[in-house]
């Protein structure tokens, strides 16, 4: 099943909860409770959310001057709140291919769009109309199986790292959100040469693993829990030096990947954005508008 489907299926049934709610207890239940019940089912999730920032609080930044102010906190969680619908109830299960890929014959070097865990395409829908807007080549993935090894994206990041380069004679630019950043590293770490990609942006991305990952139940995400076997490994597979190729976003209030410095990766460009939250990262101006103002500098570049 595809993560489109699959997230079409849970709001479906979020929306058959809430109206059966709705008719068979209003008989029953003082009307403020009715309400009451049908708003906690509808935006459950913002509970979801304010208990993962209360354990980055607990146990994200406890050294290094990293821990967030509780305004910070509550600001990006209210971002969160905003931005997860967005990405999780409408663009991924409805609009994942409203936005198609763009590789005219060009000389400008494309960019590469990797989503994260649970993610498909539709996640970087605002991305791909600002880059079609400036005239620059990209594709975004769907990678499948959704809960498979990190390893087996592999293929589909060689696929589209060829495709790009045979469109446009250049190396692309990657972008990658969270997990992303762990799929592109794992296929250039089975590369003979880091040419292959020209620069590499990743935003939120579980460098060196998550604290949260040691509840998941399923590989992906066990390979992502801190100190896992499967990182340990990616590690000494990689090119001393790889790192240089990198630059990566990481915040103070990542209700997702923490401790903070767990999205901060050995001689990269890390960059420390305070004050946002995992998903909102991904689209916040101070992230976009620095990694495009980036890309754009190269496309003039490549084409002097």
């Amino acid at each position: 099943m595809s993560v489109a489907r699959l997230q079409q299926l849970l709001i479906f049934a979020l929306i058959t909860t809430v109206i059966a709610w709705l008719i068979f207890a209003a008989a029953y239940v003082p009307a403020f409770v009715v309400i009451g019940v049908a708003f906690a089912f509808a935006f459950g999730y913002a509970w979801v959310l304010a208990f993962e920032f209360a354990l980055l609080l607990v146990y994200g930044a406890k050294h290094g001057g990293l821990r967030p102010t509780l305004v910070q906190v509550i600001r990006a969680w209210w971002g969160e709140v905003l931005s997860a619908p967005q990405v999780f109830c409408w663009r991924q299960p409805w609009r994942f291919d409203a936005e198609p890929d763009w590789l005219p014959n060009s000389s400008r070097p494309g960019v590469l769009l990797v989503h994260g865990f649970f993610c498909n395409r539709g996640f970087w829908n605002p991305w791909m109309v600002r880059l079609r807007t400036a005239k620059i080549p990209h594709m975004a993935l769907s990678l499948e199986p959704m809960f498979g090894s990190i390893d087996a994206y592999s293929d589909a990041i060689e696929l589209a790292v060829n495709q790009m380069r045979n469109a446009t004679g250049h190396a692309p630019v990657v972008i990658a959100h969270s997990m992303g950043g762990l799929v592109v590293r794992a296929w250039l770490a089975g590369q003979p040469s880091a040419t292959r990609v020209r620069r590499v942006f990743t935003i939120a991305t579980p460098h060196r693993g998550t604290w949260l990952a040691r509840f998941s139940a399923v590989l992906n995400g066990s390979q992502m829990q801190m100190g896992s076997t499967w990182l340990h490994a990616l590690t000494k597979r990689e090119v001393p030096g790889q790192g240089s190729l990198f630059v990566c976003y990481y915040s103070n209030c990542d209700n997702i990947v923490f401790p903070v410095s767990a999205a901060t990766l050995p001689g990269a460009d890390n960059r420390r954005v305070d004050g946002l939250a995992h998903v909102q990262m991904a689209f916040h101006p101070r992230v976009m508008d620095s990694i495009l103002s980036e890309v754009g500098a190269m496309n003039v570049e490549a084409a002097v």
